[in-house]
């Protein structure tokens, strides 16, 4: 059951027979959707409702009130910004203005070759390696624009050399 967007809605069966008797198991069977699509997919979200017999605003209004939750694609690296008090006073803005002189993204939004999603995230609790930065869950500290832009082309480039080898 493939929709015209290319999403495999089948893929979804196993996580509905999984929570078939749990009532009110909208949280993990968004979890499981999202670990399977890499995101919550429109015809996901729809077919989700429709098989719990709920409305798609209420699937909705769980899928954008937590965080945790992407309704868009987002990169196969991804990199989180601290912009809490500390990081922000250190350098945090100029990071965000690296990146996007670099890449053409701003935070939120993922590269068209899709290799990178930044994010802004508020407080990371490292502010002694103030500004910090998490790229693919490797905490990078006391970042400075360029050195950011090029730790993050080395990742990705070593990702796809990795990926190809």
């Amino acid at each position: 059951m493939t929709h015209e967007n290319g999403i495999d809605l089948a893929l979804m069966d196993e996580v509905f027979q999984k929570y078939s008797q749990q009532k009110g198991a909208l949280i993990p069977i968004l979890q499981n959707a999202q670990d399977i699509y890499g995101f919550l997919p429109q015809e996901a979200l729809q077919l989700i409702a429709d098989k719990m017999g709920v409305s798609i605003g209420k699937v909705y209004g769980v899928a954008t009130f937590y965080a945790q939750f992407y309704l868009e694609k987002r990169g196969r690296h991804i990199l989180k910004l601290c912009d809490g008090t500390a990081c922000h006073v250190k350098g945090t803005p100029l990071l965000v203005t690296a990146l996007g002189d670099g890449y053409h993204i701003q935070p939120g939004e993922t590269t068209e070759d899709g290799d990178l999603t930044i994010e802004i995230v508020y407080c990371l609790g490292s502010c002694a390696l103030a500004p910090v930065t998490i790229l693919d869950d490797q905490v990078m500290g006391r970042m400075r624009p360029e050195m950011m832009v090029r730790k993050v082309q080395k990742h990705i480039k070593d990702a796809q050399k990795a990926a190809g080898a």
